[in-house]
């Protein structure tokens, strides 16, 4: 029999990394080193702590070793991949919010870009021949999607130039706007795990997510869009909606449909790849479009404010185009609707203690 391999999962407490944890660790018969200190609850105060989610990993993979590790203690780092030696490392831990990075931009650097600079060196010092999975954001291409001609409709914005009607393509330009100082951290640790990989040869990519979502997210205002707005409906919350009259668009994909594709990244890597990870325009929607979603899934109507400022940086219409993806990989494709993803969303805030 051959030996187990071994997964190294950084923000494994997290939404993509504690599905990716479940996936390789189930499916794939993956021994899971999670790497994750609970820098959600620094950053977004008890909503985000995600102590609860490492819990559940710890009960329910038998094969699950966490690490109380931060990514930016580089000699840490080094001693851990030194230790593991790990066959696949997914690299999911990260300061997620624009908006909050605008208040600690030492720590949003830090901990993108320095962070994923001590994983890339210690993974090229120790396991050079280990795919590397960087979960990187479509806030790379900065408001330059908002730039292109757009159709107003009646709950949505859409894009009038029949050449993006599939969606943003990996060659848009990630230069000459206005990214927020997350969407530069990020940007800075999108270009190093392609470095990485042309550079030196590493089987890197990076994914550019859209907006990441499922049952296991820990959604605050700041960040995790569908599950934040769920939460607000479920608790009769108001939801304040950020400019755009509410008709900002996103494509949607549920963290399990992330964690396939890693998995056919893995099985078949490449070096230096980009691909534009997410649910493409069948799964895209407005914010007055989720509301609907949600009040037809929880029966409760949504308590809303519209303020007429929307976010620095912020797109009005952005979604996916997945050609690229399934071209490489045509044996992944979507497998969760919104629809499917709402529903399970509002089970499992019913289901947790802080959610009556």
């Amino acid at each position: 029999m051959s030996p187990t391999k071994t997964l190294l999962v950084t923000g494994s407490s997290g939404l993509i990394g504690s599905e990716v944890a479940g996936y390789f660790g189930r499916e794939l018969g993956f021994h899971v080193h999670g790497v994750d200190n609970n820098q959600r609850a620094v950053f977004f105060g008890p909503a985000g702590d995600t102590r609860w989610n490492q819990r559940r990993l710890q009960a329910e993979l038998p094969a699950f070793t966490h690490h109380e590790l931060d990514i930016r203690d580089r000699a840490g780092v080094l001693a851990l991949f030194r230790t593991v030696r790990p066959d696949v490392v997914v690299h999911t831990a990260a300061q997620p919010s624009h908006d909050r990075a605008a208040a600690i931009p030492f720590d949003d650097f830090d901990v993108n870009a320095g962070g994923t600079l001590n994983l890339l060196e210690a993974a090229r010092q120790v396991r050079p021949e280990s795919p590397f999975v960087h979960m990187s954001t479509n806030k790379v291409y900065g408001d330059a999607p908002n730039r292109l001609a757009l159709a107003e409709g009646e709950t949505r914005w859409d894009f009038a130039d029949p050449a993006y009607a599939g969606g943003i393509p990996e060659t848009f330009t990630i230069d000459q706007s206005t990214h927020s100082l997350f969407g530069v951290s990020k940007l800075a640790a999108d270009l190093a795990v392609q470095e990485y990989g042309r550079y030196f040869g590493l089987p890197t990519c990076c994914l550019r997510g859209g907006c990441l979502t499922g049952p296991n997210h820990a959604g605050v205002e700041l960040h995790g869009f569908l599950s934040y707005l769920v939460k607000c409906n479920l608790e009769g919350r108001e939801y304040k909606i950020f400019g755009y009259k509410g008709k900002q668009v996103r494509d949607n994909i549920h963290s399990l449909d992330v964690a396939r594709f890693m998995a056919a990244f893995v099985a078949a890597p490449r070096a230096g790849e980009v691909y534009n990870l997410g649910g493409g325009k069948a799964n895209s929607a407005s914010i007055l479009e989720a509301f609907a979603l949600a009040e037809k899934h929880t029966g409760r109507a949504q308590v809303y404010r519209y303020l007429d400022q929307n976010r620095v940086g912020d797109h009005i219409c952005y979604y996916s185009d997945l050609r690229k993806m399934r071209a490489h990989y045509p044996a992944w494709d979507i497998t969760r609707t919104l629809d499917d993803t709402i529903a399970e969303i509002v089970t499992a805030w019913r289901e947790r203690p802080a959610v009556s």
